[in-house]
């Protein structure tokens, strides 16, 4: 079910020329049944896109909304997976481990209004790990683990992650180990990840009303403009390439506002990404259907007519 919200502008009178200029139609939100945010690792917008070591996330360049003026918060990691979760830093400038946090989050928003969550890390030991790191996990990458308002259930290893996609909660964020993820390895190692284990995913969720956001935590740490891809796929989406200025934030603010969730710390002062969603069809509007008393009746379809307008 779509849900609306009104674009925020204020009336403009054209200068000398005494006439209004319209506010903004209202932008309609679709309901994903299911949304997988997956965050890969310290690479550039022009790093990866139209890359050919990156041809499955070239592909979903073409299939999706690319986001070309997607930037992170900061720099280094940690923060940006903070703000992307929580919509905070948390005054956080270093990738140090273990921290301890309460303040609402994703997770906690979805669990009030009777949604799910489930964070996924590939790598990690086991459900529920709290250790900063183990092989190629690293707790820095893992926001959820640091809140005492998620559930430890919600903090799964990779090996949970259904294939039987229905099983997927509300809003799932998915990890990568520190090679797949492209942090210790290359650009073809993480595409290649992505599409044996999100490519599946993305074939469905386009046939099951569901939504795939690929991002970066940041870009490398040579680039000032910390500029990342960010692209959304789902049979929600209009593909192309939109300029529109977003952030860590948006992106929050934007799965907030798909599940009707209360805004979480900066995510509020966020616009959400608004212009990549395929309007919805119209309703007819020369038939309306009624349903008649009793059992077992199929609507009967009459003729809508309009009541005419009276006499001048």
């Amino acid at each position: 079910m779509a849900r609306s919200i009104a674009a925020v502008a204020l009336p403009a009178m054209a200068a000398g020329l005494g006439f209004s200029v319209a506010a903004p139609a209202q932008v309609d939100l679709p309901r994903p049944d299911h949304t997988v945010v997956v965050v890969m690792e310290n690479h550039s917008y022009s790093q990866v896109i139209g890359n050919p070591s990156a041809p499955f996330i070239n592909s979903l360049r073409s299939r999706g909304a690319n986001l070309t003026n997607s930037h992170a918060v900061t720099h280094p990691s940690e923060p940006n997976y903070l703000a992307l979760f929580a919509g905070t830093t948390e005054n956080l400038r270093d990738d140090s481990c273990p921290h301890t946090y309460s303040d609402e989050n994703l997770a906690s928003r979805l669990s009030a209004a009777g949604e799910s969550f489930a964070g996924y890390s590939e790598s990690m030991p086991s459900n529920g790990y709290t250790g900063c790191s183990s092989g190629n996990y690293a707790r820095k990458h893992n926001p959820w683990v640091n809140f005492t308002n998620v559930p430890a259930g919600d903090n799964l290893t990779f090996h949970e992650f259904p294939s039987d996609y229905d099983r997927l909660p509300t809003v799932s964020v998915v990890v990568p180990n520190l090679c797949n993820d492209m942090h210790d390895c290359g650009v073809s190692t993480g595409d290649s990840w992505l599409a044996s284990h999100v490519g599946p995913y993305v074939d469905w969720a386009m046939d099951h009303n569901s939504l795939l956001i690929l991002t970066f935590d940041e870009s490398a740490g040579s680039d000032p403009t910390n500029q990342i891809a960010t692209i959304f796929v789902g049979p929600m989406v209009e593909p192309g390439d939109y300029g529109t200025s977003v952030d860590h934030y948006a992106v929050l603010r934007t799965i907030e506002d798909l599940y009707a969730l209360a805004l979480t710390g900066n995510a509020a002062n966020a616009a959400p990404i608004a212009e990549i969603w395929q309007a919805p069809a119209p309703p007819p509007n020369d038939r309306m259907p009624i349903t008649l008393p009793g059992k077992h009746r199929a609507p009967v379809v009459v003729p809508f007519v309009p009541t005419p307008a009276p006499p001048g």
